[in-house]
């Protein structure tokens, strides 16, 4: 049950969030032997490395009631469908450039019933709109990710963090924030979770 792995770092799930995290091994299952989004290796490690990964995001900041999400890149919907899960009232827009990648985005926030999300097939750069804050998951290196999103923030902030990028890196990333010439925090994953698996995950925020 992905609710177990969950509850030990979000103990305040309410019992329709712990159902929706549980139904997305057998959605992502069903889906993934039509159209490969996730690696078949991964697929049984879904909580951990995909679920848990996503909801980092959460550690650092939670979203507010209100407030709109552009998840960048989603691919099968990671970090998006944990995040509109864990935020119910918070809105999030998922784009990929790949359709079929979004259909089962959105099959399975249908499944879910989640009235918070809407998945469309298009790159960042065709988005007229703009967010308190655009999350996204290793798609490319920061200096090519952040003029797809340059100026897609609101003015106002109302949260903890100014309104900005939260993406999800691992490994080494001095170079790449070096060659990025972006002023960033880095949120390391291993402070947060005990799992093996987020030794070098981070969330990298950059302010909009």
């Amino acid at each position: 049950m992905i609710s177990n792995l969950l509850l030990k770092y979000f103990p305040n799930l309410s019992a329709q969030q712990q159902q929706q995290f549980n139904r997305l091994p057998e959605l992502y299952t069903l889906w993934n032997s039509q159209i490969n989004v996730i690696s078949r290796k991964d697929i049984d490690l879904l909580g951990e490395r995909h679920v848990l990964h996503s909801l980092g995001i959460a550690k650092v900041l939670a979203f507010l009631p209100g407030e709109t999400v552009l998840d960048v890149g989603t691919g099968g919907g990671f970090p998006g469908i944990p995040l509109a899960i864990m935020f119910p009232e918070t809105q999030f827009h998922m784009v990929d450039s790949i359709g079929k990648k979004i259909k089962v985005v959105q099959e399975i926030a249908a499944a879910l019933e989640l009235k918070n999300v809407r998945a469309t097939h298009q790159r960042a750069e065709q988005i007229d709109e703009k967010f308190d804050f655009v999350v996204s998951r290793a798609v490319t290196q920061l200096k090519d990710f952040y003029p797809w999103v340059r100026g897609k923030f609101k003015k106002e902030s109302k949260n903890t963090l100014p309104n900005g990028i939260l993406y999800l890196k691992g490994g080494d990333l001095a170079q790449e924030i070096k060659e990025s010439g972006l002023k960033v925090t880095q949120y390391h994953l291993n402070e947060y979770f005990n799992e093996e698996f987020f030794e070098t995950k981070q969330v990298i925020y950059i302010k909009g």
